[in-house]
């Protein structure tokens, strides 16, 4: 296992122009030292016992998807005999890697790729029994890029702060795992379809099957995710193979109102072959080639080393994200990932025209933050010079005429009067994105249901970081959510006002974890957000329960967009 690994993390993938070099990705040394041993279907594991916390990191749950695998479902792991140590990450799936705005760089372990990525990491406090609640993290990315391995998601603070299971799948991405082939390729590749979606039900089938050896209570699952990572969350509400295998959900940041219809699919996939030289009825073919070859032809054909490092990611996006549409549809530059209405795996648009009924009965936190749009490294960052150039800039957002554009600044200068120019400017794109539009439609069409509560939220905090320039960017409540204050204090700084920050929203995440209400005593009463009141919880450094909060400018915003698409 050494020796793979030392050739991977010093060998130079090239294919098509890709020139991706890992000799600069650090090994990390597995700190802790030898823990507990566990029992899964597949044989025993032991995980490093740090801190109080017993982390099992690589557990394989599903084959390798290489060879004839390749675009396929994925399938039952390889039983082995005695006791296999978990001490290191696993592969991540194959991807172009993302350029991370620069305060997220350190953050990003980058750890090797390949297609034997089905794995999972555990964080629990102990293996004994106790049916503690088990929260399963997706990871953003998009469709594209990201891992459960980024230092933000680590789950050993928030298992050993608030006693509970803490899970991070890792699962196939891009082509490798939303290639649609199903109208192309024959009975042979039939069910070749959302491929990491059901990867991701597999994790989830491992939960359920697994996680009571590990302190866990599978009828007590809570999935929630981030960017694309929410987008997955919503998705799999709608999933008829994951309904029973989780009981809450939580997305933050993204949402997946809409998918790709079958035919968008398959002419993204003949288009992707088309760049590999490959005709539409030669999947077979496709199947077959190096693993190295397909990440050739994933990377933009305009950016020649930028491609190298990532830049098609980062062009677009940050540390979680592979679009800057809610949901996180991208793919790298060189292929448009999404999970697909294949009228089976999943049969319809989760939340379009309404919610589905799947999920009726599962209680769903939902919410965004207060600038979204400035994790991307593209992020306009000019102040406007004065109130005409404000506007101007708010008529090019909206793409509406002067007139609008005037009403607009003048509610958002109305309700925030202390806010600049640059804020108000990127508070207005942040409203006009689908970052807030695709949540806000998700919590109205899952409220419309009337089945489960919905709790909504925004987050306000911003950070003092690069003086103030992130402001409270998208991802920046990741670690919060996680407890992982101090591990990214290049992202949220040093300040003592953190912790309790944190303290609260880990706090809710995990209440609602619990028993799917997020409400606990450091917090002001949160009521279920309805298409009425809607009332949402305000994280900052005080935490404030409102009552449809900006409202005009929700309107305002609306009203110059009628013909927007929520994703």
């Amino acid at each position: 296992m050494v020796g793979r690994r030392t050739f991977i993390r010093t060998s130079v993938i090239m294919g098509t122009g890709l020139f991706l070099d890992w000799r600069g990705v650090r090994a990390e040394t597995p700190k802790g030292s030898p823990g507990a041993t566990a029992q899964t279907a597949a044989g025993k594991v032991r995980g490093l016992q740090i801190d109080k916390v017993q982390a099992f990191r690589g557990i394989p749950y599903g084959a390798s998807t290489a060879g004839a695998r390749r675009f396929q479902p994925p399938a039952k792991p390889e039983p082995w005999t005695g006791v296999r140590d978990a001490y290191e990450l696993g592969f991540r799936s194959p991807l172009i890697d993302s350029v991370l705005v620069p305060e997220w760089v350190p953050l990003n372990r980058r750890e090797p790729m390949g297609e034997d990525c089905l794995n999972l990491n555990v964080w629990t406090p102990g293996v004994a029994a106790a049916r503690r609640p088990v929260m399963v993290w997706l990871h953003g990315g998009g469709y594209a890029a990201g891992s459960p391995g980024m230092v933000a998601y680590d789950g050993a603070n928030l298992a050993r702060t608030h006693d509970v299971v803490v899970v991070g799948v890792t699962h196939r991405l891009n082509a490798f795992g939303f290639m649609y082939l199903a109208e192309l390729g024959g009975e042979r590749f039939a069910e070749a379809s959302n491929a990491g979606m059901r990867d991701i039900i597999a994790g989830l089938e491992w939960v359920r099957d697994n996680i009571a050896n590990f302190g866990g209570d599978p009828g007590n699952v809570t999935i929630f995710g981030q960017s694309g990572g929410a987008g997955k969350v919503s998705t799999l509400l709608g999933m008829p193979a994951a309904q029973g295998l989780f009981h809450r959900a939580v997305a933050q940041s993204g949402s997946a109102v809409t998918s790709m219809p079958a035919g968008a699919a398959t002419q993204s996939a003949e288009a992707f072959m088309s760049r590999l030289g490959l005709k539409g009825n030669q999947v077979d073919e496709l199947q077959k080639l190096p693993m190295e070859q397909l990440l050739g032809a994933l990377q933009p054909r305009n950016s020649g080393a930028a491609a190298a490092t990532g830049a098609p990611e980062g062009a677009r996006g940050g540390p979680s994200t592979g679009s800057g549409r809610a949901g996180g549809r991208g793919g790298g530059g060189g292929f448009a990932a999404s999970p697909v209405v294949d009228g089976k795996s999943l049969p319809h648009d989760v939340f379009n025209p309404a919610a589905s009924t799947l999920s009726a009965n599962i209680p769903l936190l939902i919410g965004s933050t207060e600038t979204e749009v400035t994790w991307n490294v593209n992020t306009d960052y000019t102040p406007p010079s004065d109130e005409a150039a404000l506007r101007e800039r708010v008529k090019r957002t909206l793409r509406t005429d002067d007139a609008q554009a005037g009403s607009v600044v003048s509610l958002y200068r109305k309700g925030r009067p202390m806010a600049s120019h640059l804020d108000l400017a990127l508070i207005i794109e942040t409203d006009a994105s689908n970052f807030r539009s695709g949540t806000d439609t998700q919590a109205e069409r899952k409220a419309a249901l009337g089945k489960a509560p919905v709790y909504m939220y925004r987050f306000q905090w911003y950070s003092p970081v690069g003086g103030g320039r992130l402001r409270a960017m998208h991802c920046m409540d990741i670690p919060f959510v996680f407890e992982n204050v101090d591990l990214c204090k290049t992202v949220v700084g040093d300040g003592k006002d953190r912790y309790a920050l944190a303290d609260k929203m880990s706090s809710a995440w995990v209440a609602f974890a619990r028993t799917g209400n997020p409400n606990h005593k450091g917090l002001p009463k949160w009521d279920p957000f309805t298409a009425d009141r809607r009332a949402t919880m305000i994280f900052n450094n005080e935490c404030r329960a409102v009552t449809d909060p900006y409202r005009e400018e929700r309107l305002a915003v609306a009203a110059a967009q009628p013909a927007r698409q929520t994703q």
